[in-house]
């Protein structure tokens, strides 16, 4: 039970970089106020229990508080409460979509109160672009993320409680390393080359372009989180709305006395799946079956002379093993909010450590946020929003893949125990996997954010008029730095230093006019806002230490150094105006256009764009001929259309530039200006029209609810980095080429299915298709095959040979490869003849798949028994093929180990699916494979004590849960999982968290996550 009293402080904040002192202090507060508490609980008060007038079923968090004052509790799991109150005094009782009523108080005796619903209260609210709207008055498209999912899913980033939960938007964990963030997707891909992720903004204020991350926010401190997807919802964005947009809105405070939450969770990690290399004995008859293909004689046990000592000695080691830990999650949270009629405050600190499967893979997380509304005078609201946060991945890191090749004979130390570079020598394309435990690595970046507004609401003939100041900024520094060692190093030792720098501020004046009139409403919002946004970089390197005692604290000691510096500037504004109006809340009607100018673009063309767009609505349900079906509860129908903008390249691509080169001339260094990119001044924005027909549906006393949407777009001129001949002197150059499309449908349907006193059963299906076609490339209705864009296909496909099997024995004796193949032999992949020209070439390539889902989907079961739930949650994707780098090990000459699970072609075995080792790969083959995937994403069982038992103890609330992530895919995928990233040797793919290249050394496993929580409220 719930107690709000007031309560007025003042409250002074130090932050300091010791966190743990911050949570001592913090728990030390709660104890503090918790004795009064107690004695308060002592006083007389008056009982009762609230219920709904219709259905007779008691209401949960009914706000019951005596008029005048704000002392007030929420009622508990069976509508009851309990309150200190004078004889005489009047409690008022208000719940959202019910009518609010006043009972004087004139004795003791319990009181049995019964709400009514009131059909022009909405049921809840939605968080637009710019404001709030009633739900049942929203005529885009737009998703409300399940508060239990943010509130009771344990996760690291926010986005990892959406995955499979909202309609239309992908979420895809590429990298389980910790602290990476997963990517999203809203609709579809709509550009090729530029971004295509979605637009995000917290608490009013962007996100996307200031360098930060959803890393940057701490889940406990999420209240809410919208994913707006069409053109009506996202147009108010405008150029930032192509992609979609998220929403986030953090915790504030409330009035009363203060209340402070813990809620923290503590588990272990292991691999979801390991994709074993083979044993001892496995790896030994690996070896023969090579050597007997190869025609070659086999003289010794092992491929390399290195590993003979262990051989002979019978000693064999688990290198996935000898790499690997059980990994440990900590993540604790700690809050106060309260307030007084006048001011509001919400304080919280988080900390999350992270230390991975793999060893040296550690993540740390440290946030502290301050939220803070005032009340100044009548007309004025001002507050602040303040939170920083710090990101810590320093350590040296093992090596998965070569662990994954490294024989089990192979040797982990020399004499002297150090480690051996090469295990396996004398092969050298693979080095112990434990050498990057002896890297000295600091990986560590910030967030200091601060917003803050000012709003001021006019009255008299300006009744309804209100003007709101926004203005925000963020701070983004991020470090790191890297030693490697002498004895990893061919005794050189290299150190390296790379500082970042991102400032970046937004200023936005708002002006709300809101006016009512009989049966119309009437509602306009305008915006005049600027960006801007300053990068810097500066790095510096040397190699060639005679020692390693200073690390990279000392580079000046290098026999070679280095340094480079860059730095650029983004700004923009923007104009919008958007009007709503509604009639007898039955004909919705919204208009927005918003005109965007960005520093991208060049000097030929308007660095400006207009984007409009129009929605319309129907409530049906409340038209006066749906009065008498009483099966229905709400009934609409949505339709917009509009247009989006996307700026998404990266600054000065419409100018051209050249960078410094250093080359020898006459025995000295000679700096040069070597060309690094063609600019085009004629780029302008890529556009994006949408449009989206939606009914929103609720029947049988909302039993069964639901959203239907469907949507095409077109997205043209866009940003497209092509390809030019080399005699220019460049290899590409952005223009504004081509089309793509995008249709598709998304449903989400809840049902509640069980509804009694002590038992509920709750059902939620979300489900999405999509698909995505190139259109036009270059005006000519023409496939790329050099970059695999093909028309009336997916921007992403796999394009290769039809594999048909593998040649066997019987069929190279007969002859039957000479006319197609005739170099192949028994063992060798199988492709078939598309074309029929009766021989093996290129042209037979087809495009075999998309890499990304023809369709998605969630399903959500929540059981509750009386004060225990249970949340049941599965995740599907479906449609995907990629091609599969772990059948596809390259090992000509034999030497390296190879996953178990993927095995080989024998004379003996004669399979059909995969080769002989023997076999080269000459045609570059990607092994095209079935990435589709059903997963027990997460599996959450709490218990909620009975709050009149805890409030005799001081305690509002108390729940304990326990919760597994990633339980069991099943999936037809042979290798590490369908859904990472794969990483290759020799590929690279771009860390947005670190703003770095990562290399394929950081390949990781997916993770099992199992965890122990509680979340408790002190009052």
């Amino acid at each position: 039970m719930k107690k709000l009293t007031s309560s007025k402080s003042k409250d002074k904040t130090l932050v300091s970089s010791a966190s743990r002192v911050f949570f001592l202090c913090l728990m030390l507060f709660a104890i503090l106020l918790s004795i009064p508490l107690n004695a308060q609980g002592q006083q007389n008060s008056i009982s009762g229990q609230i219920s709904d007038a219709t259905n007779k079923e008691p209401l949960v968090g009914v706000s019951v508080i005596v008029k005048g004052t704000t002392t007030g509790v929420l009622t508990d799991i069976d509508g009851k409460f309990s309150i200190a109150a004078p004889i005489g005094s009047t409690l008022v009782i208000t719940y959202i979509g019910f009518e609010k009523q006043e009972i004087p108080i004139t004795n003791r005796t319990p009181l049995n109160i019964q709400l009514k619903e009131d059909s022009q209260l909405l049921e809840d609210v939605v968080v637009v672009g710019y404001g709030v709207q009633k739900k049942s008055d929203v005529t885009g498209s737009v998703t409300s993320v399940s508060k239990d999912r943010l509130a009771k899913i344990p996760v690291t980033n926010v986005l990892q409680a959406v995955q499979g939960a909202a309609a239309g938007v992908i979420i895809t964990q590429q990298s389980s390393v910790p602290g990476d963030a997963p990517s999203a997707l809203v609709r579809g891909q709509n550009s090729i080359n530029a971004n295509s992720g979605p637009y995000i903004v917290v608490d009013g204020i962007p996100m996307t372009k200031s360098g930060g991350t959803l890393n940057d926010i701490n889940p406990a401190d999420i209240a809410s989180m919208e994913i707006l997807k069409d053109a009506s919802a996202v147009a108010i964005y405008g150029t930032n709305g192509a992609n979609g947009v998220i929403l986030i809105t953090t915790k504030r405070g409330t009035t009363g006395k203060p209340v402070i939450r813990y809620n923290g969770h503590v588990g272990v990690e292991s691999m979801a799946h390991i994709l074993e290399p083979r044993n001892g004995e496995e790896y030994l008859q690996k070896f023969a079956d090579w050597m007997k293909q190869m025609g070659r004689e086999q003289t010794s046990p092992v491929p390399n002379y290195g590993e003979l000592a262990n051989y002979e000695a019978g000693i064999t080691t688990d290198w996935i093993d000898l790499v690997s830990q059980t990994g440990i999650i900590q993540d604790h949270n700690v809050s106060i909010s309260g307030g007084t009629s006048d001011m509001k405050y919400f304080l919280s600190g988080g900390y999350m450590d992270q230390k991975g499967v793999l060893q040296g893979y550690n993540y740390k997380r440290v946030s502290l946020r301050s939220n803070l509304d005032a009340d100044v005078t009548k007309y004025l609201t001002i507050g602040t929003s303040l939170f920083l946060t710090n990101h810590n991945r320093d350590g040296g890191r093992v090596n998965l893949l070569n662990a994954s090749a490294m024989s089990p004979f192979g040797q982990i130390y020399n004499p002297d125990g150090s480690y051996k570079i090469y295990p396996m020598e004398p092969e050298q394309l693979f080095s112990n996997p434990l050498l990057g435990l002896t890297t000295d690595r600091e990986r560590r970046s910030f967030n200091v954010n601060m917003n803050g507004y000012a709003e001021v609401r006019f009255s008299g003939f300006l009744q309804g008029l209100r003007y709101k100041l926004n203005v925000g900024y963020t701070y983004l520094p991020t470090r790191t730095s890297s030693y490697t060692g002498r004895e990893a190093n061919n005794m050189l030792g290299n150190g390296s230093i790379r500082n970042t720098e991102t400032n970046s501020y937004t200023i936005e004046n708002i002006v709300m006019y809101t006016r009512d009139w009989n049966k119309h409403h009437f509602d306009f919002t305008g915006l005049y806002s600027a960006q801007q946004r300053k990068f810097n970089e500066s790095t510096a390197g040397a190699t060639g230490f005679v020692n390693d005692l200073l690390s990279f604290n000392n580079l000046g000691a290098g026999a070679t150094q280095t340094s480079a510096s860059y730095a650029d500037k983004y700004s923009a504004n923007s104009s919008m105006g958007r009007i709503n109006y509604s009639y007898d809340s039955k004909y919705l009607f919204t208009l927005t256009a918003r005109r965007d100018g960005s520093s991208v673009f060049g000097r030929n063309t308007s660095k400006y764009g207009t984007f409009p767009s129009v929605a319309l609505g129907w409530n049906i349900n409340n038209e006066d001929f749906m009065k008498s079906v009483d099966a229905i509860d709400n009934l609409k129908l949505r339709l917009s259309y509009g247009k989006s903008g996307n700026e998404a390249i990266p600054v000065y691509r419409t100018i051209s530039t050249s960078s410094n080169n250093k080359i020898p001339s006459n025995g000295i260094g000679e700096t040069g200006m070597l060309l690094s990119n063609l600019g085009n001044s004629d780029l302008e924005w890529e556009k994006t029209t949408s449009a989206n027909i939606g009914i929103d549906f609720a029947f049988l006393r909302s039993r069964i609810s639901g959203t239907i949407d469907m949507y095409s777009s077109k997205t043209t001129d866009l940003l497209l980095l092509r390809s030019i001949p080399l005699v220019t002197g460049y290899s590409q150059v952005y223009d504004n080429l081509g089309e793509t499309a995008n249709k598709g449908i998304e449903l989400t349907l809840t049902t509640r299915n069980i509804e009694t006193k002590n038992f509920g059963w709750e059902s939620t299906l979300v489900f999405a298709a999509n698909k995505n076609k190139i259109v036009d490339l270059y005006g000519d209705k023409k496939d790329d095959l050099g970059n695999r864009w093909f028309i009336g296909h997916p921007i992403n496909v796999v394009y290769d040979y039809k594999m048909q099997g593998i040649w066997q024995e019987d069929e190279i004796s007969a002859g039957l490869h000479k006319t197609q193949d005739p170099t192949a032999k028994a063992g060798d992949l199988k492709f078939e003849d598309v074309n029929g020209d009766g021989q093996i070439t290129a042209e037979d390539r087809v495009i075999l798949g998309q890499t990304s889902p023809k369709w998605t989907a969630g399903l959500t079961n929540t059981f509750r028994y009386k004060n225990w739930n249970l949340s049941i949650f599965l995740q599907t994707a479906q449609g995907m093929t990629k091609n599969n780098p772990d059948l596809n090990y390259v090992d000509e000459t034999g030497k390296r180990n190879t996953p178990r699970e993927v095995g080989y072609w024998t004379s003996e075995n004669r399979n059909n699916t995969r080769p002989a080792l023997s076999y080269y790969n000459t045609r570059g083959y990607g092994y095209a494979s079935d990435a589709d995937y059903i997963r027990i994403k997460d599996i959450t069982l709490s218990y909620v004590f009975d709050p009149g038992k805890l409030d005799k103890i001081g305690i509002g609330g108390l729940t304990v849960y326990a919760s597994g992530r990633n339980l069991h895919t099943f999936t037809n995928w042979i290798g590490w999982d369908p859904e990472s990233r794969q990483i290759t040797r020799g590929s690279q793919s771009w860390d947005s968290n670190l703003n770095e290249y990562r290399s394929w050394e950081d390949n990781y496993p997916v993770v099992r996550t199992i965890v122990f929580g509680l979340n408790i409220t002190l009052k």
